[in-house]
C-alpha cells in the first residue's frame, strides 16, 4: 500500500493508557549518562530514590508507545527520525499513570524521488487527575515517498541558531554499550545491538538511539545552565542531521537568551555536527 494523504491525515489513536514507576525514570536516566559519577548527589537524585526521585525531562518522549503510523504506507525501510519536540506543562513526576490521545498534524510532499515529511502529535494527561501533563512532536522523514499527493506548503522553519560563541559548551562522553543499556527504555530495533545488521545497513557498529542523542543534549543544559533543577525546562526540541556511535564524545555548546537556550551538538571525534536548530524553552 502506497502512502495516501487523506489516509495519512485520518490516522489518530485516542484514550490510550501507559504506566511508569521509578524503575523506568532512573532506567532512563542512567541510559543517557547520569550516575557516572556515584558520589556526587546532584547525580544521584536521578537514579536513586533515597532522596526524593528528580526526573530527566526528556523521559517524557519515551513514555508512551503506540503505533500511530504502522499502516501508513510508507517504505519503512527508507524512514528516519528527521525532528523530535517536547512541550512540559509541568514537572514530571517521577512514577505516573498516563493518557495519550496520538494525532497526524501534516504530512508535506517534498515531490516524486525526494521524500514526504509527516508531523504527529500526542497530547498526554495524568490519570489521576485529568490535567495536560506534556505534549510530544515528531517529525519522519520517509525517503522513498515522494509524490504521494500530501501538501505541497513549506514545513515550519527550524529555530535559527545564533551567529556568535557559545556561552556555555558541554563535553559529555557516551559509554561503548550505551546503547544497549538505553535501549532498555523501550526501543529495541536491532539496529541499536546487532553489529551484524548495523554492517549490512552500513555503518561500522550499531549507532546509538537519536533520542538518546536527544537526552543526553538535554543532561548537557540540564547540569549546566539548570544546575540539575529540571523544573526550568519547559520545552525541548532537535533536528538530528547524523547519527552517533557509542563511545563517541557529544559536545554541545548552547546560546542563552532569556529563557530560550538555543544549542546544537557535535561529535568530538569526527568534527560532525549530530542535532542542529536545538531550542530548550525554560519556565519564567
Amino acid at each position: 500500500m502506497a502512502m495516501n494523504y487523506d489516509h495519512v491525515m485520518s490516522l489518530k489513536q485516542e484514550g490510550q493508557e501507559f504506566s511508569y514507576g521509578d524503575r523506568e525514570t532512573m532506567l532512563y536516566a542512567l541510559g543517557v549518562g547520569f550516575g557516572r559519577d556515584a558520589m556526587d548527589q546532584k547525580e544521584l537524585d536521578y537514579v536513586f530514590e533515597g532522596n526524593p526521585l528528580k526526573t530527566v525531562p526528556s523521559l517524557a518522549v519515551v513514555l508512551t508507545r503506540g503505533s500511530l503510523l504502522a499502516d501508513c504506507g510508507w517504505d519503512y525501510t527508507k524512514v528516519l527520525h528527521g525532528e523530535q519536540r517536547l512541550e512540559l506543562y509541568r514537572p514530571l513526576p517521577p512514577t505516573g499513570e498516563l493518557i495519550a490521545d496520538a494525532r497526524v498534524v501534516e504530512a508535506y510532499d517534498k515531490g516524486e524521488g525526494k521524500g514526504a515529511v509527516v508531523h504527529t502529535e500526542i497530547s498526554v494527561r495524568l490519570k489521576s487527575d485529568g490535567e495536560p501533563l506534556f505534549k510530544v512532536g515528531s517529525a519522519t522523514f520517509a525517503r522513498g515517498d515522494g509524490g504521494f499527493g500530501g501538501s505541497t506548503a513549506q514545513a515550519p522553519a527550524p529555530h535559527p541558531t545564533p551567529d556568535r560563541a557559545p556561552d556555555v559548551t558541554c563535553e559529555l562522553e557516551t559509554r561503548v554499550d550505551q546503547a544497549l543499556l538505553y535501549r532498555l527504555s523501550g526501543d529495541r530495533n536491532p539496529l541499536h545491538a546487532d553489529p551484524v545488521l548495523a554492517q549490512k545497513v552500513g555503518f561500522p557498529v550499531p549507532i546509538l538511539h537519536g533520542l538518546c542523542t536527544y537526552g543526553t543534549a538535554c543532561r548537557a543544559v540540564l547540569t549546566t545552565i539548570c544546575d540539575y533543577d529540571h523544573t526550568m525546562i519547559r520545552g525541548f526540541d532537535v533536528r538530528f542531521s547524523a547519527p552517533v556511535y557509542p563511545g563517541e564524545t557529544i559536545i554541545t555548546d548552547m546560546w542563552r537568551d532569556g529563557n530560550i537556550v538555543s544549542f546544537q551538538c557535535r561529535l568530538k571525534e569526527r568534527d560532525l555536527v549530530v542535532v542542529k536548530n536545538g531550542k530548550c524553552t525554560l519556565g519564567s
